[in-house]
C-alpha cells in the first residue's frame, strides 16, 4: 500500500499512487443533459439496479457518461436521476478537508444510520440541479456509504468533511431528496429564486466546458 506522501488519490476507496487529473471513465463517456429541480426523476427514489445490469454495457457506459458530465459542470458528484436515469447510482471526485482526493462511483448506496455522537457540521452545500445557489445545511462530520460497484464488487467508502458531506447529498439522491428539500421553506424559496437568475449563465459555462473537454479528449 502507498504510504501517505504518494497517495494521488483513494479510488473506489482504495489508495493509489497515480491518477490523472481527470478519471478515465470520462474519456469513453459523453456528456449528457443534467435534470433540474421539478423533474419527477428527482423527486422519488430511484431503482435499485438489477443483479443482470452489473458488469454489463449498459451500466459502464451510464458511468463513463456521468463522469464526463460531472466534469463538464464542474461538480464533485453525481447521481445518476442527474442524468435522468431511474436507477440507483452516483459518481464522485471530490476532495476531503484534508484535500485527499477521492474518486468513484457506488451502485446502490446504503448510508450508515447516523449515532448519537455524531454532531452536525453546517456548511455551504449546492447542487448541479439546482445551478447556481448555495446555502448553509447541516450534515454529519463523518459517513460511511456501502453498495457494489458496476461489477457487482462490494464498495465501502468512508470519509469526513466535504467528502462526507458529499457522500450523504449523493446517497439523498438515489433517495429522491435534493439538499433544498431539507432547507427551511423561507430559505428554499430564496434558493430557489437565486437559481432563477442565475441559470442561464450556469448552463452557458456547462457548455464550454462540455467543447473543452470534447477538444481535450479528442486530440
Amino acid at each position: 500500500m502507498p504510504d501517505e506522501s504518494q497517495v494521488a488519490a483513494v479510488v473506489q476507496g482504495r489508495d493509489v499512487a497515480d491518477f490523472p487529473e481527470l478519471a478515465p471513465e470520462a474519456a469513453r463517456g459523453s456528456v449528457r443533459r443534467i435534470t433540474v429541480t421539478g423533474e419527477d426523476v428527482l423527486h422519488r427514489r430511484n431503482r435499485d439496479v438489477p443483479v443482470e445490469m452489473l458488469g454489463g454495457a449498459e451500466l459502464h457506459r451510464l458511468i463513463d457518461d456521468m463522469f464526463v458530465t460531472m466534469y463538464a459542470a464542474e461538480g464533485v458528484g453525481l447521481a445518476a436521476n442527474q442524468v435522468g436515469v431511474d436507477l440507483r447510482v452516483f459518481v464522485y471526485d471530490c476532495p476531503d478537508d484534508e484535500g485527499v482526493r477521492h474518486v468513484g462511483h457506488v451502485v446502490n448506496p446504503v448510508l450508515d444510520e447516523r449515532g448519537p455522537e455524531d454532531a452536525l457540521v453546517v456548511e455551504n452545500e449546492g447542487c448541479l440541479s439546482v445551478p447556481g445557489p448555495h446555502a448553509e445545511l447541516g450534515r454529519v462530520e463523518r459517513a460511511t456509504v456501502r453498495g457494489v460497484d458496476r461489477d457487482g464488487e462490494p464498495v465501502v467508502l468512508s470519509g469526513s468533511g466535504y467528502f462526507a458531506r458529499c457522500l450523504q447529498h449523493e446517497t439523498d439522491h438515489t433517495l429522491g431528496r435534493l439538499y433544498i428539500d431539507r432547507l427551511s421553506a423561507r430559505e428554499r424559496k430564496r434558493v430557489l429564486k437565486k437559481m432563477n437568475e442565475m441559470a442561464n449563465d450556469v448552463f452557458a459555462r456547462r457548455r464550454e466546458r462540455a467543447a473543452e473537454l470534447e477538444r481535450e479528449f479528442a486530440g
